[in-house]
């Protein structure tokens, strides 16, 4: 067999392996969003299925049905995104980059003290109690943004990334005249580009996802954020379900099932629009990563 035909068939043979992992990836999308269209009945009687047998709209005519609160909740989750994420990504950059100078004299001590913060916790009351008794987190948007602003492992991926900075590159800013500002945001950010992009996409994600947070500071409805909204309603069919069921009252019409996957379609939709704007940074974050490596 020729080199040219064994390396035709080992690209094909990927090929066909990355085609069918993609098919594996978008499947369950395809589910989700062909079971939120399907009547309630449909579920009960043939179960989920890509194409809906018996479409209907019962399920989003539920999750819309207060949209005042709905659309409040999308408010809330976005800003939180926002400024959580410009927040985060901003004090890991300069985390990352004050551990990746070689002439900080206590770098090794405080890389050391960051890291065991990932091994080690105070555990989740005494958390709390700080977060509500002394901090005065409850029912406020800062609790929200805090709890997640810094993550230690984002902190150890900038540093690996800006420790392959060349140091004379900061060393001609100082001989121009930059202060340790200047030099930070005028040469370190502008060619972190790429693993900025990486982690901030990650620190988006998960804000976006997070729920535990207004789970635990959060009972003003207006400071609800899309995920805990959803997971509240989501809960409220759940128990009405049980208690009609319990009472013997039949309600064939509550769109159980399919709530909760129409609830995953609201969530899921805006990070489908989003991720096609930022792949290629993305892309470029995991290839310069990969060179340097």
């Amino acid at each position: 067999m020729s080199r040219s035909l064994e390396q035709k068939l080992f690209h094909s043979a990927g090929y066909l392996f990355l085609i069918a992992l993609a098919v594996l990836c978008v499947l369950p999308l395809l589910f989700i969003f062909g079971g939120s269209f399907t009547s309630e009945q449909s579920v009960i009687r043939n179960g989920f299925s890509l194409i809906p047998k018996e479409w209907s709209l019962e399920a989003y005519e539920l999750a819309f049905k207060n949209p005042k609160d709905l659309f409040q909740a999308y408010f809330i989750s976005f800003s939180v995104v926002a400024v959580g994420t410009a927040a985060g990504l901003l004090m890991t950059a300069m985390t990352g980059y004050v551990l990746s100078r070689r002439d900080f004299k206590y770098r090794n001590f405080f890389s050391f003290f960051i890291y065991f913060t990932s091994v080690f916790s105070g555990g989740l009351v005494p958390w709390y109690i700080m977060m509500v008794s002394y901090l005065d987190m409850k029912n406020n948007f800062l609790a929200l943004i805090l709890p997640l602003l810094l993550n230690v492992f984002y902190i150890i991926v900038m540093k690996s990334f800006m420790s392959g900075i060349p140091f004379e590159i900061i060393e001609s800013g100082k001989m121009d005249g930059a202060n340790e500002l200047r030099i930070f945001f005028k040469i370190i950010l502008p060619v972190s580009g790429p693993a900025l992009a990486t982690i901030g996409l990650f620190i988006a994600l998960q804000y976006w996802n997070d729920f535990f947070s207004a789970m635990l500071f959060i009972t003003d409805q207006s400071l609800m954020p899309l995920q805990y909204y959803l997971y509240k309603m989501v809960n409220s069919m759940d128990a009405l379900s049980r208690m009609a069921s319990m009472s013997g009252v039949p309600i064939p019409q509550m769109p159980k099932e399919t709530l909760k996957l129409a609830m995953t379609a609201l969530v899921v939709l805006p990070i489908i629009f989003v991720y096609p704007f930022v792949q290629r940074h993305i892309i470029g974050g995991v290839t310069v990563g990969a060179v340097k490596g």
